[in-house]
């Protein structure tokens, strides 16, 4: 009948017929379904309070309506929430996965309904969600106005001394800021916390000249304690970054992975007498060596240094173009032409063949020293050194560009002889320099046998 309507049906005639079928197939089931949403929004059984908005992951492959998927998430809240109080052996309830295979769902999407639920019926005080949205909306804020602010400190800071060039008026407009703000700001007097922030500022700018701009909070603090000053840490950390200072750092070396490698024998090492005791009870009992490289224009020159471990002062240095057994023989003449030790000091180095060498030792044997060596590969058994030398590059030789080697060998002696063994402070030493540690305990080595 169909086929003999159509046929009998001109082309003129068949084409509103067509158009109006292919409306009623592609807009009336829309239709339909929003208004049967409609009408279940507005009915008894709308979805529950507790679970509306919350994610749906379960994916409804079996033509449900919309009310049957807010029943199943409903019932599944319920259901999951009267389990967790009556306990996992009740019969009115059961786990989040016993639920999601009765009712055909994901237990992840139960678990996450559960869990939103008990937030919604929740004070606002102990729901972790309001709570957690909170805290972002405060940070947000705290560092909204923290821009703000540093943008007016920056714009009168450019206003000031540029008032010459441009008008307040057109430096004002250009920089989103009152005109009035701006002459107020000028005349406003020094806020009492600037006023007591001006002193301990002046004496950090005296204590970052005298240590060549080297020194962080920690050191600058500890000069001020020193000096006087009631301040704190973080009170002057914040001077220091408000006035431009920084101190000096360095990085770190991490620590190997995997197991530590056997060490090869040798038959001319010398045990280790120290076993990473950096430690000592006296002047002249135990003094460590290294060397190390210096950048400069012309090369990379050798600096040997020998250190006395109980004051942390470096009592032999030498310098070399060539990282030969000399010279670490003339570090060690320096220390004891500079300080003789007596007999069984310990000098203790790695297992460099300029330490293991039969130069370095007729040497120490002569004085009466008894030489030590860490294990191979392993720069912790000579850790005190390392903690000398990276300061030593840190705050001299990478801080400077060297021309000459010659350039390099006196800064070098400047900045060891100069600042390091009388000025610069060590926390292991009661944040006192090396001269100063040892003339206190001169000082007190008479008071006792007077």
């Amino acid at each position: 009948m169909g086929i003999a309507l159509g046929a009998g049906l001109s082309g003129a005639d068949f084409r509103p017929f067509a158009l109006d079928f292919i409306f009623y197939l592609l807009f009336v089931p829309s239709i339909a379904g929003a208004l049967n949403k409609m009408m279940y929004i507005e009915s008894e059984s709308a979805p529950d309070p507790l679970t509306r908005g919350l994610p749906f992951r379960h994916d409804f492959r079996n033509g449900e309506t919309e009310a049957e998927k807010w029943d199943i998430r409903r019932r599944s809240t319920r259901r999951s929430s009267s389990s967790r109080r009556r306990g996992p052996t009740a019969s009115a309830g059961g786990t989040h996965a016993e639920v999601a295979r009765e009712l055909g769902c994901d237990a992840g999407s139960i678990s996450d309904w559960v869990k939103r639920a008990d937030a919604a019926q929740a004070s606002p005080e102990d729901n972790p969600f309001k709570v957690a949205g909170e805290n972002r909306r405060l940070r947000r804020e705290v560092g909204r106005l923290r821009r703000e602010n540093e943008m007016l400190l920056k714009a009168s800071a450019f206003i000031m001394p540029s008032e010459g060039r441009w008008s307040v008026s057109e430096m004002c407009s250009a920089l989103k800021v009152t005109r009035q703000g701006c002459y107020a700001w000028r005349r406003r007097p020094p806020s009492a916390r600037d006023r007591r922030d001006a002193e301990p500022s002046a004496k950090i700018s005296e204590i970052c000249a005298a240590s060549r701009g080297v020194y962080g909070a920690p050191k600058v603090f500890a000069e001020l304690r020193r000096a006087g000053a009631r301040t704190s840490r973080k009170r002057a950390a914040r001077l220091m970054r408000e006035s431009g200072r920084a101190g000096t750092t360095r990085g770190c070396a991490g620590r190997p992975k995997g197991e530590r490698k056997a060490a090869a024998p040798q038959a001319d090492a010398a045990p280790d007498l120290v076993r990473r005791d950096f430690s000592a009870d006296g002047p002249d009992r135990a003094r460590f060596a290294d060397i190390t490289y210096v950048r400069t224009h012309q090369g990379w020159p050798c600096l040997a240094v020998v250190m006395d471990i109980w004051s942390r002062m470096i009592v032999g240095r030498s310098m070399s173009d060539r990282m030969g057994a000399e010279l670490a023989d003339d570090a060690l003449k320096t220390a004891i032409a500079r300080r003789r030790p007596g007999k069984g000091c310990v000098h203790h180095g790695d297992h460099g063949s300029q330490y293991a060498s039969l130069l370095l030792g007729r040497t120490m044997r002569d004085a009466g020293i008894e030489p030590s060596m860490g294990s191979i590969s392993s720069p912790w058994d000579n850790a005190a050194m390392e903690s000398l030398t990276g300061p030593i590059k840190a705050e001299c030789v990478h801080a400077r560009n060297f021309e000459t080697r010659e350039r390099a060998a006196l800064e070098i002696l400047g900045y060891i002889e100069a600042f390091y063994n009388r000025v610069r402070i060590h926390s292991a030493l009661g944040n006192l320099g090396p001269a100063e540690f040892e003339a206190r305990h001169r000082e007190g080595a008479a008071l006792n046998a007077a």
